[in-house]
């Protein structure tokens, strides 16, 4: 059965650009234009993913992340205009599982919206073997390879890896990251972060373009790219 999806936008030319994006993806579509909408709809069709716009005449799209979360058990993709690192932060924290700008490549946001489906499509368990490309994260036993050969890493870059890992494709804010990797240490930085960040890409990345492994988020956080 196709996966349902809810478009929560006030612009016309953006619900039909999504859902003509969509339908040829072969998904099922149901629209609302603002968040009275959304919430009778996500009730209705039950959808496997809401694509959120926070700029809604009758509310902030941000006060509805947490209503629909609560009240609909799907993926909840932001799709909006807003560009400030404050608001990516906060639909992420509020519990958003990714956050795409406005104008958006299509291509880009089906991948997206797959990897979200696909992470939320499982068991509900953390997995214990990630992989992408030629590497695998052993979660369990904190083994990482890269073409069958194993790698060393220092206990804080497993640390951080396997939070990036059991979130592959999607976005997790840096302090998400370091309330994981850095739990009861004293006086957490950003600037540690950066520098075992880069450390995992001189080791995970084969020769090629700096990034290609793990994605920044300028100011928002990191997102481990998967292979959709």
């Amino acid at each position: 059965m196709a996966a349902r999806i809810l478009i929560v936008d006030d612009e016309v030319a953006i619900r039909r650009l999504l859902r003509n994006t969509l339908e040829r993806a072969g998904y099922a579509v149901a629209e609302a234009m603002n968040g009275r909408e959304a919430l009778v709809q996500a009730t209705a069709h039950e959808p496997d993913a809401i694509l959120l716009d926070l700029g809604l005449p009758d509310r902030d799209g941000l006060t509805l992340i947490p209503m629909l979360r609560k009240q609909a058990n799907g993926v909840i993709l932001v799709v909006s205009a807003r560009e400030a690192t404050e608001e990516k932060v906060a639909a992420l924290d509020l519990g958003a599982d990714d956050y795409v700008t406005k104008p958006f490549d299509t291509d880009e946001l089906l991948a997206r919206l797959r990897v979200a489906l696909r992470h939320h499509g499982g068991s509900g368990a953390t997995p214990k073997l990630v992989r992408r490309g030629d590497i695998s994260i052993d979660l369990d036993r904190r083994l990482v390879c890269r073409a069958g050969e194993e790698l060393h890493l220092t206990r804080k870059e497993h640390d951080v890896l396997a939070v990036l890992a059991r979130h592959i494709g999607r976005v997790v804010t840096h302090e998400r990251i370091i309330a994981a990797a850095w739990s009861g240490e004293e006086d957490p930085r950003v600037e540690y972060l950066r520098i075992v960040i880069r450390n995992l890409r001189q080791k995970l990345e084969a020769p090629g373009p700096v990034g290609s492994v793990i994605a920044n988020e300028l100011g928002v956080g990191y997102r481990l790219r998967s292979d959709s």
